[in-house]
């Protein structure tokens, strides 16, 4: 294990000379050392699967669970990232999401990236169209009213954040689609997917939202899962 630690600080002083790093050996189920350490930790990074994980699983059971009970944003390093691409914020208009918003203003400021912040609408989602048939295809009384109203949140998002970041460059987009399959496809081309724990449509004794399950499990790039506040 301890040769394990080694080289990984080899390769961490390759891609980053000069950072300061300290290694240690704890004994202990993994999940409880992890979420011990998550609660002075300003970050959590692990990757996409560990070596328990079997070869069907997408995503390790511990990089769920920490998403879900640790104490401190995590990222989760998966798929092949694109260098050039933006950092994609996952816009849900929660109280939880604020955390979420401000640490993807800070990492593309980081990485002097873009940001995208995008919210993604459709009829269901807003409780506009009670029928049965497809939320992407149904006719609303005022489907141009309901698209501006909608406009307003990745908007105001932005808004309220840009004052701080003023170097980073920002499109606030709105997309009408069913909303995981949207962030799965946006992280195509991103570097990094930044979403909250919950959104507006959770469930409150869920502490991991379906968005952020999904995206965890089958994003093309990292995933940066922040905890809210409460």
């Amino acid at each position: 294990m301890r040769g394990a630690l080694a080289r990984a600080e080899e390769r961490a002083h390759v891609v980053a000379p000069g950072i300061e790093i300290t290694r240690s050996v704890v004994a202990g189920e993994v999940l409880e050392v992890l979420e011990i350490e998550s609660r002075s930790a300003s970050l959590a990074v692990v990757g996409s699967r560990g070596l328990g994980s079997f070869a069907g699983l997408l995503l390790g059971s511990t990089a769920v669970q920490l998403a879900a009970h640790g104490h401190c944003p995590l990222m989760m390093v998966r798929g092949r990232p694109d260098p050039a691409g933006a950092v994609v914020l996952a816009v849900d208009g929660s109280e939880a999401g604020e955390a979420a918003v401000e640490f993807a203003f800070a990492e593309a400021a980081l990485r002097k990236a873009p940001l995208v912040a995008v919210h993604v609408w459709n009829t269901w989602s807003e409780r506009a169209y009670e029928g049965s048939g497809d939320p992407l295809t149904a006719v609303v009384a005022d489907a141009d009213h309901l698209r501006e109203a909608e406009q307003h949140l990745p908007d105001e998002t932005v808004a309220s954040r840009q004052k701080g970041f003023p170097q980073v460059v920002v499109e606030p987009l709105l997309v009408r689609s069913r909303i995981r399959p949207a962030f799965i496809d946006a992280s195509r081309e991103a570097q990094l997917v930044v979403v909250g724990t919950r959104g507006r449509g959770g469930f409150a004794g869920l502490l991991l939202g379906s968005v952020s399950q999904a995206v965890l499990h089958h994003a093309h790039c990292p995933v940066a899962v922040v905890r809210g506040k409460e």
